[in-house]
């Protein structure tokens, strides 16, 4: 693999950035947004509890966290549709890129832009609601890494669906996080979903960075088995992830469908 071809992927989408306030605005807007209106839930939350209990660092970071797993998945995705939207697929593969020269281009957009996001964010949810992620203490590290390799590999699978069924089909992409949220937990424990939504949970990731996330915040300690799980299975779906690509691109060369590839293409 060649870091210059690599790099030449990153580059391009930096131009793209740099010469677009359209695509630089949403790396903070819907943070800013999302960030402001649940700080603002939680501040109401706390003043009307008597128990003393601290939403913040629950609902608050977890909203944060979750956010940061979405900016990485659509930080891939985007670079993706970035060249689906100028027909600019074909010209990449007529030349010697390979399939991880491209893909490791993907990523390596997705963590600048995912990281300008998780700081803004920290930034914001510091300074105006207080919230501290020193409470999360060296936890927070695995958390990240969890909900980073998992929405590379979400990112991945989402770019290889478009790629098989079209640029109509990017619709069926934007709404993945939100689809799985209900099933991770992000708000609440696994034990208050139905048996069958437990099942499915506990096959997402996302779902043990809550769990150690509420326990962290609760002073009951996390079991670094459960954890370590959560890395294994992330990785896991990043090795399916990048095998589903790769089958895909090999099915549009042979059947002539990257050649094809037009806004009207659905199979």
């Amino acid at each position: 693999m060649f870091l210059k071809r690599t790099s030449a992927i990153v580059l391009r989408q930096f131009y793209l950035l740099r010469g677009s306030p359209a695509r630089t605005l949403p790396l903070f807007i819907w943070v800013a947004i999302d960030i402001v209106l649940w700080g603002f839930i939680t501040k109401y939350l706390n003043s009307v509890t008597a128990s003393g209990f601290n939403f913040v660092p629950t609902l608050l970071g977890a909203v944060l966290l979750w956010d940061f797993f979405t900016r990485v998945m659509h930080g891939v995705t985007t670079a993706f549709f970035e060249d689906v939207w100028s027909r600019n697929f074909l010209n990449f593969f007529a030349s010697p890129l390979s399939i991880p020269e491209y893909l490791s281009g993907l990523v390596l957009t997705s963590i600048v832009t995912s990281l300008i996001g998780l700081v803004f964010m920290l930034v914001l949810a510091t300074t105006v609601f207080g919230l501290s992620f020193f409470a999360y203490g060296l936890m927070l590290i695995p958390f990240l890494l969890v909900l980073f390799l998992t929405g590379i590999a979400l990112g991945i699978i989402g770019s290889a669906v478009v790629l098989r069924f079209g640029p109509a089909s990017e619709w069926f992409v934007w709404p993945i996080p939100a689809l799985l949220s209900p099933f991770a937990g992000v708000f609440y424990p696994l034990s208050t979903l139905p048996p069958w939504m437990q099942v499915i949970g506990r096959l997402l990731p996302p779902s043990y960075v809550f769990e150690g996330m509420r326990n962290v915040v609760a002073g009951r300690p996390i079991s670094g088995i459960t954890l370590l799980w959560g890395i294994c299975l992330a990785l896991l779906y990043i090795l399916l992830a990048c095998w589903y690509f790769t089958r895909v691109y090999k099915h549009a060369v042979r059947t002539g469908l990257i050649a094809r590839y037009s806004a009207e293409t659905l199979s």
